[in-house]
């Protein structure tokens, strides 16, 4: 089990560069264990440059990343990951249920056949996710939110402590987006971190507990009661967005 104070994800000065240009500059922040973050900015803030620098799928130019004080080639087995759903090729040809035991890999090894308790692990999932009666599908056959859906059984089956998940919500269906919001508050009450590419400033206050804004830097870090407020929006989209415009209306219309 995690060291309870031991911070989840340690990252310090990290900067990322696409030949001359920055894509993230120096961003330093520490998540704690068993919270459930949302990483918020515009388009081309370097969201999803972040999430794939912290998993070391590019290399940064500079800084350090460290899960449960550890590297993350020490602490791979204890990080899964959820990708954009429109950056796999869906014409793999795999069933639903070949997915995500895809999950299960790096406990068995790529080499050895799934055992009975893999294919029990998968199974859950699938109930998890309510995508059993879809399990011998094709992936292709599914709806995008059927095929998110199955990314997050795949992400479930690695029992990992923390979960980094790019825009789970993106383009899915309301009863979908209610299924991950409950599978994200399960996780979190098992002590599990997770952090979410988000884009709905709407929901922000009902879905997540701590909340990262970023636009190349970070703008701030911290419990979203805190930090979610008009300055913080300003900073990181502009005075003059529908999303601040919207949030600050909402805000006026809670007020006593």
């Amino acid at each position: 089990m995690p060291s309870d104070t031991t911070a989840a994800l340690s990252i310090s000065h990290l900067t990322v560069r696409y030949q001359t240009e920055p894509v993230l500059w120096d961003i330093s922040a520490s998540i704690p264990q068993g919270t459930l973050v949302a990483v918020v900015g515009p388009n081309g803030a370097g969201k999803t440059t972040f999430i794939k620098a912290i998993l070391n799928l590019i290399t940064p130019d500079a800084g350090t990343v460290s899960f449960f004080g550890g590297t993350y080639k020490e602490q791979s087995q204890r990080i899964a990951y959820v990708p954009q759903r429109l950056s796999v090729d869906w014409d793999f040809p795999a069933n639903v249920l070949d997915v995500v035991l895809m999950g299960r890999y790096a406990h068995m090894g790529w080499f050895k056949r799934p055992s009975a308790a893999d294919y029990d692990a998968a199974w859950l999932a699938l109930e998890q996710v309510q995508l059993t009666h879809y399990a011998y599908r094709h992936i292709s056959q599914l709806s995008g939110g059927q095929q998110q859906r199955v990314f997050l059984a795949r992400a479930l089956v690695q029992n990992a402590d923390i979960y980094l998940m790019d825009e789970p919500f993106a383009g899915v269906d309301m009863a979908t987006e209610q299924t991950i919001v409950q599978l994200l508050r399960t996780l979190r009450t098992q002590g599990k971190t997770i952090i979410v590419v988000h884009h709905d400033l709407q929901t922000l206050q009902d879905y997540f507990d701590w909340l990262l804004l970023l636009n190349i830097k970070l703008i701030a870090c911290g419990p979203i009661n805190q930090v979610l407020h008009a300055d913080n929006l300003h900073a990181t989209y502009g005075k003059h967005t529908l999303f601040t415009t919207c949030f600050e209306r909402k805000s006026f219309e809670r007020e006593p």
